[in-house]
């Protein structure tokens, strides 16, 4: 009895447990059955059948990169540069991946080189140069529908480095110097004109601003001007109109007029034409004052004085 659980024993430690395998996460292994493909394992606990089965390939399910180094493509109007780029894949059938191709990396690497060439070649410089993610689009879909049947999924691709020759480098960055010279230039110009269309509105404003000022000038003279004469006017009415209420009589008319001829007089190369209703006043009114005295402002003669007494006293 003892025996036989040793013998159990061994079995256990020297044939299970050895043949146990755990799979990581992310993880496939390809199992063989006497050389023949039997299963795929997945993330999990196995047990295989010792020396029947054997573990054939151990796949990684996570986005792989695959660096390629620069390639020497030639352009549609035969330039030769070299472009290196950059491929992101899965796996995502571990038994197409282990069967479908033999060194599936190297694989994918040639048929990028390939797909490169081909899609480049039908461009020219410029167009390589500008057209970056068109190219990216058109090889991850060339790529992706090539590596089915490897198990593989190509989710992305782009170019890395584009380098031109030499000469073709300098020959852009003179292009590229010469565009910015033109673009200064141009800038500089635009300035210039900015600049002298701004003097020249400023100098419109202004002229506008001083021919208005000038204008309300004017209108403000005038309008003082208007209502100054039509104060006088005003003031003489009332004048006349204060008279009138007084009841004023012949006389005190006849001097108002006397005054407007005098005010009237005093103009340069000034004639009079004085009527003779205005005469007659003038006679009567001289004669009136000199029979009353009133109204003459001549001053008298000083009367003589008296010689003094002597005192006969003193004599």
């Amino acid at each position: 009895m003892e025996l036989i659980l040793i013998l159990v024993a061994a079995i256990i430690l020297f044939i299970i447990i050895p043949n146990v395998r755990i799979v990581p996460q992310a993880t496939q292994f390809v199992i063989e059955f006497l050389g023949k493909y039997k299963c795929t394992w997945d993330a999990g606990i196995h047990v295989k059948i010792p020396l029947l089965e054997k573990i054939s390939k151990k796949i990684t399910l996570k986005e792989q990169v695959m660096d390629s180094p620069p390639q020497p493509v030639i352009t549609k109007d035969n330039v030769t540069m070299q472009i290196d780029t950059v491929v992101f894949f899965r796996i995502f059938d571990a038994k197409l991946y282990t069967y479908g191709v033999v060194n599936p990396i190297r694989a994918l690497e040639n048929l990028t080189a390939t797909t490169l060439r081909n899609i480049v070649g039908e461009m020219e410089l410029d167009g390589t140069l500008t057209s970056r993610d068109i190219i990216n689009t058109k090889m991850a879909e060339i790529l992706d529908e090539a590596t089915d049947q490897w198990g593989m999924k190509v989710t992305r691709v782009e170019l890395k480095n584009i380098i031109p020759p030499s000469e073709i480098q300098n020959a852009m960055e003179k292009q590229m110097k010469a565009e910015r010279d033109r673009r200064e230039t141009l800038l500089q110009a635009e300035g210039h004109k900015a600049a002298a269309i701004t003097r020249a509105e400023g100098d419109k404003q202004a002229m506008i601003l001083a021919a208005e000022g000038e204008r309300d000038a004017r209108i403000a003279r005038a309008e003082g001007e208007a209502k100054a004469i039509y104060l006088s006017k005003k003031a003489e009415a009332d004048g006349l109109i204060a008279l009138r209420e007084a009841a004023a009589d012949s006389a005190v008319l006849e001097l108002k007029k006397y005054e407007a001829l005098v005010n009237m007089s005093n103009g340069t190369a000034a004639k009079l034409i004085i009527p003779t209703d205005a005469v007659n006043a003038v006679t009567n009114n001289a004669i009136f004052t000199e029979t009353t005295g009133l109204g003459d402002n001549t001053k008298s003669a000083p009367k003589p004085k008296k010689a003094p007494k002597k005192d006969e006293c003193c004599e």
